[in-house]
């Protein structure tokens, strides 16, 4: 699929993937190993724009006559939905059998204006099944198949670096993929459910057991003796331990010691204390509601299976217990004994017997703490982007 200006859009409804989308557009959402726009890019061979909240600072400069290819931020391109996209002439739009615009071909301005006001003339219907994000669990349900689609494409024509013999494989050794200077010894790796990816400078250590898919990102390791069950992918730099399933985690985060952490969604610049442990089924198997921005209280979520949902540069102490389906904002610092809730604003500061309001310089001064220990800063883009956060959840943590 080659073509030029594509542009990734955020809908208008992308505030249903709160507190996600505080921090950052859709489609630099990771799922899977890559992020919704390196997919796109990988599929397209070219670099790919976004538009999105203009507090990000990333959005695309391209003059409003120019053609472009407009996409739905959170659609997950396959083989099938790229070649229908691809077909679009000039004017189509293509949409989700529920009327939802995925895509659209025309003037950058028209299409600003298309997937603002959902007015459309020339529609075609999708003819596959559109794998869309729009929920906070869609990213949860996709993240299986989601790893084994990165990994072809990442690995497609190449070949691994050399796996060291003290490596047991259980399975089929060639779905196995180490990067240069990755550093794997003394483990496990079952490849019967799954590939698996050890990116550039990373460690697994030994004692540990991997079950496919999983990918891990470039100078990130895996704790001595943890328990990786299917579909786990962390970005760069991130230390993973305990006993952990079906969870993606963005960059620059750990869950480094023991503990239980299944069918979830980590930010950035997120720490667990030891311990740390989050209930993904309810006692009474019934379907798990998650907190809504969009509609202000609990919705549900059609699923049985649901765990944390972190926003980025939140923290929580040792031995802290999160209740099925709990949502936590951005830089929220979580401890003490008990369930806290299962919606915890964004700079919260406390547990179960209550919380106070995070103050912002505070909360800067904390993550710069964390952040300077790998020699990273926030940006003075990101401190007014706290301050606005900061705003827009104020009326949650007087409740």
């Amino acid at each position: 699929m080659t073509t030029s200006n594509i542009v990734l859009i955020d809908s208008i409804d992308c505030d249903q993937l709160l507190p996600i989308t505080y921090t950052r557009p859709v489609s630099h959402i990771r799922l899977g190993y890559l992020s919704i726009r390196e997919k796109w890019e990988y599929c397209s061979k070219q670099t790919v724009q976004i538009l999105s909240k203009s507090e990000f600072g990333l959005n695309s400069n391209l003059d409003n006559n120019q053609a472009v290819l407009g996409i739905h931020a959170g659609l997950l391109p396959d083989e099938a939905i790229t070649l229908q996209i691809q077909e679009l002439k000039e004017g189509d739009v293509l949409i989700s059998q529920d009327h939802e615009i995925l895509a659209a071909k025309g003037s950058f301005e028209k299409i600003q204006d298309l997937f603002k006001q959902g007015k459309f003339e020339r529609r075609i219907f999708v003819k596959t099944e559109a794998k869309l994000i729009k929920n906070l669990w869609d990213i949860i349900d996709a993240q299986l198949n989601q790893i084994e689609l990165d990994i072809t494409l990442l690995i497609s024509g190449r070949t691994s670096a050399n796996i060291d013999p003290s490596v047991r494989i259980i399975g089929d050794p060639s779905k196995v993929f180490l990067e240069s200077g990755a550093k794997v010894y003394n483990c496990s790796i079952n490849t019967q459910s799954g590939s698996v990816y050890i990116a550039k400078d990373a460690e697994v250590m030994e004692g540990a057991m991997i079950r496919g898919p999983f990918a891990l990102g470039e100078h990130s390791q895996v704790k001595m003796g943890a328990k990786i069950y299917p579909g786990v992918a962390t970005g760069q730099h991130c230390k993973i331990g305990g006993e952990i399933g079906n969870t993606v985690f963005q960059e620059y985060s750990n869950k480094g010691h023991d503990g239980y952490l299944g069918d979830s969604f980590i930010g950035s610049w997120c720490n667990m204390g030891a311990d740390t442990n989050s209930s993904n089924l309810k006692n009474n198997y019934s379907e798990v509601k998650l907190w809504s921005y969009p509609a202000r209280r609990f919705v549900s979520t059609g699923k049985q299976f649901c765990g944390l949902i972190m926003g980025d540069h939140s923290k929580c102490g040792i031995n802290t217990m999160f209740n099925t389906g709990t949502v936590v904002g951005v830089s929220c610092n979580i401890f003490g004994d008990g369930f806290p809730r299962n919606f915890i604003p964004s700079f919260s500061w406390g547990g179960a017997s209550g919380f106070t309001g995070f103050a912002v310089n505070n909360a800067i001064e904390a993550s710069n703490a964390m952040m300077g220990r790998r020699g990273v800063q926030l940006s003075e883009n990101d401190k007014t982007l706290f301050q606005s956060i900061w705003e827009a959840d104020s009326e949650w943590r007087k409740s």
